[in-house]
């Protein structure tokens, strides 16, 4: 069994920073990649960001520039560091995790982010 617990949600105004984290336990033999989704009220759950276990990283165009992802592989904790926030960046975050041969996922994290 795979637990993810995501920590570092908070009130934030808008152009300051957050930084969230990720932490994978459990019987974890392979890690694939490690994405964070968002979903804000009203909204439906979208796509923020990927790194691989290789390090390569992929952004939702909305983030690009201003979000950066990191991984840990020796803690199997993925980072998401948010930089110029701005209102519409208010949602729960969400990680998850492919670690064969299910993708798991974690309880989120809100961050608001006031004008």
């Amino acid at each position: 069994q795979v637990q993810l617990v995501e920590s570092g949600g908070g009130l934030v105004q808008a152009g300051g920073s957050l930084r969230l984290s990720c932490a994978a336990s459990g019987r974890i033999f392979r890690l694939n990649a490690m994405d964070w989704h968002r979903q804000a009220p009203g909204k439906q759950r979208e796509f923020v960001g990927r790194i691989t276990s290789g390090g390569n990283t992929y952004y939702a165009d909305t983030v690009k520039g201003r979000f950066t992802i990191s991984l840990d592989n020796a803690k199997n904790t993925v980072y998401l560091q948010m930089n110029s926030l701005k209102p519409e960046d208010t949602a729960v975050y969400y990680c998850n995790a492919d670690i064969p041969p299910n993708v798991h996922w974690g309880q989120g994290t809100r961050v608001t982010v006031s004008s």
